[in-house]
């Protein structure tokens, strides 16, 4: 099985995450990528205030230069723009993530078989004005489930899915390896782009570089990387979210102190953002805002090469764990809006039960791990991606171990210098950085195939797949995928994220709650994420 977080052949294994912003954070790419489309330079543009005519303009907290090919992204920017530009055969509540008719025109009734049939949506057309029709779903499931094209969206369906066929111009027919309900979710994972588009030499690279154009409320005006997108209503759309805003400008601010000035104030900029600092939460109430926060799956995660020594030995890595004063990093770093791990997954995800392993702070059972594995001297450099909260977090853990006999060094650096070291296979000890399957959906199978799968990105860095331990996690992985009882489903994935807490070879510590700002007396129909960016395909004006 090919499950995989993975390669990109036509980018180079080590520009994968710089191109997808797989951490939803912001990454840097190269300065020779260019705007894709024309339009005004200018960030500014306000709109003239709320109702009519006006421009919304939204502020994220990620970068708009990852790749916005819908089957390879994971950029937080480009995911939630690509969520008002293209639409799925099915597409989902940003927050229950229930799945409704979206091009197709109704979900189906029976979930339980291996053959699902969809109808397009009558009069259907991409933003060029052509229509939508059964071919260029077909030509995105293609790509997806290509066994020769190495896509993100791969390791979401390739499990499960065998192939999607055409019945007519406007059928199709989604034929399944076995019966799997949750894939139904899954569906708003593969967007429908347009085959005339697309299919032409080099479009997949324009597509990573930002040219989109799909079949939803808004369409794609203007790019310019590292500073905004602009988007205006498309008048031809027929589907279920009508667009209320005629334009949207969306900057992208990765600094915290900029993007929350962009906010603030009687003269404030924009009208909505996200990735709120929580050191700013009271200063943008008193001004009048709306701040609110999702909680999930966000969480800072430590990472270890089990390839260098004495990381390879698991008492080694428990000890590090138990050495967290996670507690303490909850009340000082976070302020409150987050909690300690106790499993892989977040506390309110439906699948979700107490690992049998839960690092609570104990430094004595730290130490005494250590010394059974005889462990004395240890000298740690964290490797940490400089998200700004995750800057935060780091001197809790240097604290931390340095109290128990590990001098510990802090190595922030931008995401994308991380993760090139690791793809050119330099050495490194520990990683921390920020991770959010989220974005993808809540089913924990997805969730867990993010990071676990034999021949993904993180094992590769993590060097463990090879593992007798390792081997055997897959096949549970493979078999609780197919079971059909979902109570045996469930309790199948509980016991093997059981194992993944055990061994602690990458894995939560803390996980956190991601706040969004808005003005209440301009939006209305606004709810915060518990993943990076924004949603206002229901929002509209005051």
């Amino acid at each position: 099985m090919r499950d995989v977080i993975p390669d990109v052949p036509a980018l180079h294994r080590r520009s994968f995450l710089k191109y997808s912003g797989a951490l939803g954070a912001a990454a840097a790419i190269s300065s020779s990528l260019t705007a894709c489309s024309s339009g005004p330079e200018s960030t500014n543009d306000t709109g003239g205030g709320g109702g009519g005519n006006g421009t919304l303009t939204a502020v994220i907290g990620y970068g708009n230069d990852g790749s916005w090919d819908p089957t390879q992204t994971a950029s937080a920017f480009c995911m939630a723009a690509n969520n008002h530009i293209y639409e799925g055969l099915l597409d989902t509540d940003p927050i229950s993530r229930e799945p409704y008719a979206a091009l197709a025109t109704e979900v189906p009734s029976d979930l339980t078989g291996t053959s699902w049939k969809f109808t397009l949506r009558a009069g259907a057309k991409f933003h060029d004005g052509k229509p939508v029709t059964a071919d260029d779903v077909v030509f995105v499931f293609d790509r997806i489930l290509d066994p020769d094209t190495q896509t993100l969206a791969k390791g979401f369906f390739v499990s499960w899915l065998k192939e999607v066929k055409k019945i007519d111009a406007q059928n199709v027919e989604l034929v399944l390896k076995f019966p799997f309900p949750e894939g139904v979710s899954r569906l708003t994972l593969a967007k429908i782009m347009p085959k005339h588009v697309f299919s032409g030499p080099g479009a997949w690279e324009d597509a990573i570089k930002g040219k989109a154009i799909g079949s939803g409320p808004y369409r794609q005006t203007a790019h310019h990387p590292k500073s905004n997108t602009t988007f205006e209503a498309y008048p031809d759309y027929n589907g279920p979210r009508k667009p209320a805003f005629k334009k949207m400008n969306w900057l992208t601010i990765v600094d915290a102190a900029p993007r929350v000035a962009k906010i603030s104030g009687a003269s404030a900029g924009a009208q909505i953002a996200d990735n709120i600092p929580y050191a700013n939460i009271t200063q943008l109430e008193k001004g009048g805002l709306s701040v609110k926060g999702g909680s999930g799956m966000n969480n800072l995660f430590l990472m270890f090469n089990t390839r260098h020594k004495p990381f390879d030995d698991v008492r080694v890595r428990q000890a590090l764990r138990y050495a967290i004063d996670t507690e303490k990093m909850v009340e000082v770093a976070l302020k409150g809006h987050g909690t300690p791990s106790s499993s892989f997954l977040n506390e309110a995800n439906p699948t979700y039960r107490r690992a049998k392993t839960v690092y609570d702070y104990d430094p004595d059972k730290a130490k005494q791990l250590l010394k059974e594995a005889g462990v004395s001297g240890l000298k740690i450099d964290i490797l940490a991606v400089n998200v700004s909260w995750i800057v935060d977090c780091l001197p809790t853990i240097k604290a931390s171990w340095d109290a128990i006999g590990v001098e510990t060094t802090l190595s922030p650096q931008e995401t994308t210098a991380v993760f090139t070291k690791m793809d050119q296979k330099q050495d490194y000890q520990v990683v921390a950085a920020a991770s959010n399957p989220n974005q993808f959906g809540l089913d924990a199978d997805l969730i867990m195939r993010y990071n676990y799968t034999a021949t993904n990105l993180w094992m590769q860095y993590t060097r463990w797949a090879d593992n007798s331990v390792a081997k055997q996690l897959f096949k549970d992985m493979d078999q609780a995928t197919r079971e059909p009882d979902a109570e045996k489903k469930k309790a199948m994935i509980q016991d093997y994220v059981d194992v993944v807490a055990e061994q602690a070879v990458l894995y939560p510590v803390v996980h956190t709650e991601l706040m969004t700002a808005w003005d209440p007396k301009r939006l209305a129909g606004i709810r915060a994420q518990p993943y990076p960016g924004i949603n206002l395909l229901q929002a509209k004006w005051v």
